[in-house]
């Protein structure tokens, strides 16, 4: 039998669009622009050239695709001038935004993504070689690097115009890399300059580039909370605390109609009394990761405000007097009040104190108050704690939305949490091998993980040898880069850092120090030796800087911090 060997460029133009759709645009236009006239005419279809994306994510963060001179070069040289009429959105890293941005003229950008923008890159843009841990230093850095961003990146060839006209979109995600230095004053100062620079913004997303060290706005120099919009339409922010939350509503974005907002912690306050309803609000967002026990006075309130919302999403964490928040609760305080709401996502973990009640509600009570939301799929478990005295109540649709699941126990369910970064285990019931795997599957972007479980596990051998465990499946942890092991039983240690049973990269781990001991028999056993020599950092808990010079050895890639008494 004769085989005949085709060329790529023989292919028909509709297989060419469809293999290139299965593509990123911008390995599309690097590997296939110029080849020929007829590939040019396929690659510069607008679904190749209208949306570029010069940045990926990975577990370090964020990361230019242009990460050689020569990749770079070609795109500045030879495909962009090209294409500089067809393109409408940039995403960039801040490394190579200078460039990419003085490589031509784009006249029918409109948004703009701008990624790891950080202490160093604004010194590199302005510079100006400032010291950024000083705060006030700081203030002055961002502002200028905002203000004159559009004099700083561009030459000559590029109009400010660009900036002031075009951008309807713009998203910053900040990279707060250095450890101890604030940006809550900063943040606010951002937001001054960002509605001077682009005076016709609809669209401002203000994020982080991890969950670490979220940049927050708060308001607590009045010099920088004058600013707004008259074109904003939607916002995408994390600020402090409820109060800002409150000021974002109080009439500086007169035509905002999308505002998703995740806030460090909510209290009720009465320094601002904004009592003005929000009609023209369709689409609201709100989350915290952290408890409050001022629902009733917050949440409620501010939500029947809203009275023409469309979709709503609520993240929280309660705590009640003695009734978990239900699907009665929901209907009766904010459903009822809502005669246009057709989309409601929630995730609510609600604690009550026990107190020696009776007939307390099961897993099936709280279900039952959901049977009225045909619209969305609920899931609801409880669990009861005998010994701290408290009840928990997680209910939340499904599919899921949320960024922090909270607890979790043996109850859980399962299911696919793709925007879960966090991640908490605790129990009064041993967690067991095949709870990992689970707890893997179901959150495979997993990046910081904490458990607190003093009960040994029940399927293993704990003092065997590595033979032992050969039945256990490996359980990789492929985004996880840190790990709290600080209140747990020795069992949850071995299931770490024995390289049988997981799998990881570059973390950080803390930890008491005699149990690391143990588990690693005096720094000395080998089935641990492994994983240990992928841990960064090492924060020990318990241990004497002056008895534990020979932990480096085991340790040889971790920065050891001791830490006194957990």
């Amino acid at each position: 039998m004769e085989y005949s060997c085709g060329r790529f460029t023989d292919l028909p133009d509709e297989i060419l669009m469809i293999i290139c759709k299965k593509l990123n645009n911008f390995d599309v236009l690097y590997c296939l622009k110029g080849v020929n006239q007829r590939i040019d005419r396929i690659v510069h279809d607008s679904t190749f050239t209208s949306r570029l994306n010069f940045v990926k994510w990975s577990k370090c963060g964020f990361i230019s695709l242009l990460h050689c001179d020569t990749i770079l070069d070609r795109y500045c040289l030879r495909i962009l001038p090209d294409i500089h009429d067809k393109i409408k959105c940039l995403s960039l890293e801040a490394t190579s935004m200078k460039h990419i941005l003085c490589a031509t003229d784009y006249p029918n950008l409109s948004s703009l993504a701008l990624y790891n923008i950080d202490e160093e890159s604004i010194r590199y843009l302005s510079t100006k070689d400032l010291i950024a841990d000083d705060y006030y230093i700081a203030v002055v850095i961002l502002t200028f690097f905002l203000v004159n961003i559009v004099y700083l990146c561009l030459d000559e060839n590029l109009s400010s115009e660009i900036f002031k006209n075009q951008i309807r979109a713009l998203a910053l995600v900040i990279n707060r890399n250095h450890e101890g230095y604030e940006m809550f004053e900063t943040t606010a100062n951002i937001f001054n300059s960002i509605f001077v620079v682009f005076t016709r913004l609809t669209t401002l997303i203000l994020s982080e580039s991890s969950y670490k060290n979220r940049v927050r706005l708060a308001f607590n120099d009045s010099l920088f909370s004058n600013f707004h919009s008259s074109t904003l339409l939607r916002l995408f922010i994390n600020v402090q605390c409820f109060d800002e939350c409150l000021c974002l509503l109080d009439g500086r974005f007169i035509h905002l109609h999308t505002l998703y907002v995740d806030l460090s912690n909510i209290h009720s306050s009465d320094e601002i009394q904004t009592q003005a309803d929000l009609p023209n609000l369709k689409r609201f967002s709100i989350s915290c990761n952290y408890e409050t026990c001022d629902y009733n006075d917050t949440i409620p309130p501010l939500l029947h405000r809203m009275f023409n919302l469309e979709e709503l999403i609520l993240c929280l964490t309660v705590y009640q007097d003695n009734m978990f928040l239900n699907g009665n609760s929901l209907k009766k305080d904010i459903i009822n009040h809502m005669p246009r709401l057709n989309q409601f996502s929630f995730s609510i973990e609600s604690f009550i104190f026990i107190n020696n009640q009776i007939n307390l509600p099961s897993t099936e009570d709280i279900q039952c108050t959901f049977v009225d939301f045909s619209n969305n799929k609920v899931i609801s478990y409880v669990d009861y704690f005998a010994k701290t005295g408290h009840g928990r109540c997680l209910s939340y649709t499904y599919p899921s939305l949320m960024q922090y699941y909270g607890i979790i126990t043996n109850n859980f369910p399962g299911g696919s949490f793709i925007n879960v970064r966090i991640v908490s285990l605790f129990d009064e019931h041993p967690f067991e091998h095949e709870f990992f795997n689970r707890i893997q599957k179901s959150f495979p972007f997993m990046e910081s993980l904490s458990i607190k479980n003093g009960k040994p596990q029940n399927f293993k051998q704990f003092h065997g040898s590595i033979n032992d465990n050969r039945n256990f499946s490996l359980i990789e942890y492929p985004f996880l880069n840190e790990l709290t092991l600080v209140r747990v039983h020795d069992d949850y240690i071995e299931q770490f850092l024995l390289h049988c049973k997981a799998s990881f990269q570059d973390i950080n781990l803390s930890i008491n120090y005699e149990s690391l001991q143990r588990i690693t028999h005096g720094f000395a056993r080998d089935a641990t030796r492994i994983n240990c020599a992928k841990i960064n950092k090492l924060d020990l808990y318990g241990a004497d800087k002056k008895h534990c010079n020979y932990l480096q050895e085991y340790f040889p890639c971790a920065k050891i911090c001791y830490r006194g008494i957990f």
